[in-house]
């Protein structure tokens, strides 16, 4: 099988990709990805074959230090209309153009798309090549077909083709998702079912520590826009009794969060396998990635959403009970650390984690989504 694995947009969006992408290599599938030029020499370095469908400088990785922006809080609403822009208009309009010449160098017999690249479904119609779609969107309520629908459907007119006011195109076909089924809202407004693999190779939770640790992040995309919000975390951690380990970004000099107490750690970088196994609460922007590492550990959060999917997964993630959340505006360094002592102290959260993990640890291994893959080409 020649399988082309695609994406728009940032890490967050490769990255649930990569170990399905894997996998089907190892199953001796021929595979390429094709993407965010910025992401090209990642892409590469993972061993594959990549098509860029953006300039180079499209998501390259931030420079040594830049200077953060002003905080930028979006509330669920606002981001899914800035969704639909980004997304549907430009980005679709982007990828549209770009994978009908990636598809005819590649020659795929599957195309497996993230779940916001919406273009790709307009360029493989085209050409006659079916679709698989990987979800990537934890909770599943970003794409409102009443927004995303009309920008389509003028796209689809531009290429020839027929209106789809149901979405239908991003619907059919088989549906892969590589995170606990149970966090997918049910109130998603596109109608899919489907099949769930585990590629997390998590320990099951243990006895936690005398004392307790607290990973601190934002991402790789919303740090750069975060204002002053890690010095008000940080501050709001520096006198709990506990072990902090807090990441910032490339882009960001840990020595501009100023002086920290000795059990504070700030770090550009740290990969999240290495650090969720050793933490007890994840304190996070609520992006699909980083809160299922942290579910798929039996790990807590305490989420202060800044745009994109972060707002609904906050909503999903309190409605299931595995998660508190903050406005990032507002909160202060005390009600951070005041709720980070009461999450820690709470047992039923912790078990309705640690329930969520093992749901996901039972799941199938990705063998069966690359055997889904397979028929699917077939």
């Amino acid at each position: 099988m020649r399988l082309l694995v695609t994406f728009v947009g940032g890490l967050g969006h490769l990255a649930p990709l990569l170990p399905l992408a894997r996998a089907a290599r190892a199953a001796g599938h021929e595979v390429a990805i094709a993407g965010s030029g910025g992401l090209v020499p990642r892409i590469q370095n993972a061993g594959f074959t990549a098509f860029a469908t953006s300039p180079m400088v499209h998501h390259d990785p931030a420079p040594p230090s830049q200077t953060r922006k002003p905080l930028e809080v979006m509330d669920a609403r606002a981001a899914t209309i800035e969704f639909a822009d980004n997304f549907a208009e430009r980005g679709a309009r982007r990828m549209a153009l770009a994978m009908p010449d990636v598809i005819r160098a590649f020659r795929p017999d599957l195309v497996l798309r993230d779940e916001t690249d919406l273009g790709t479904t307009i360029a493989a119609e085209l050409l006659d090549v079916p679709v698989a779609t990987h979800l990537v969107l934890a909770a599943g309520l970003l794409i409102r077909p009443e927004l995303v629908a009309p920008r389509l459907d003028a796209l689809r007119a531009e290429h020839g083709l027929p209106p789809d006011p149901a979405l239908t195109r991003l619907t059919s076909g088989l549906v892969l998702t590589d995170a606990a089924p149970s966090f997918r809202s049910p109130k998603s407004p596109l109608p899919m079912r489907p099949t769930p693999y585990n590629s997390f190779d998590t320990p099951r939770a243990s006895a936690r520590a005398d004392r307790p640790g607290i990973y601190v992040t934002l991402g790789t995309i919303f740090n750069h826009a975060s204002g002053d919000l890690f010095e008000r975390l940080l501050a709001g951690l520096a006198d709990l009794d506990v072990d902090v380990v807090a990441t910032v970004g490339e882009g960001t000099d840990p020595a501009d969060l100023g002086p920290q107490p000795t059990h504070v750690r700030v770090e550009r970088f740290l990969p999240q396998r290495e650090v969720l196994p050793a933490v007890d609460l994840v304190i996070s922007h609520g992006g699909s990635g980083s809160l299922m590492a942290t579910l798929a550990h039996g790990l807590p959060s305490l989420l202060l959403p800044l745009g994109a999917d972060q707002p609904h997964n906050g909503m999903r993630a309190v409605e299931l009970g595995v998660a508190a959340t903050l406005d990032a505006a507002t909160v202060t360094s005390e009600e951070v650390g005041a709720r980070a002592r009461e999450l820690l102290a709470d047992e039923a959260v912790r078990a309705r984690c640690v329930a969520v993990a093992d749901e996901w640890r039972e799941l199938p291994g990705p063998s069966v989504a690359v055997a889904a893959l397979e028929g699917a080409a077939s």
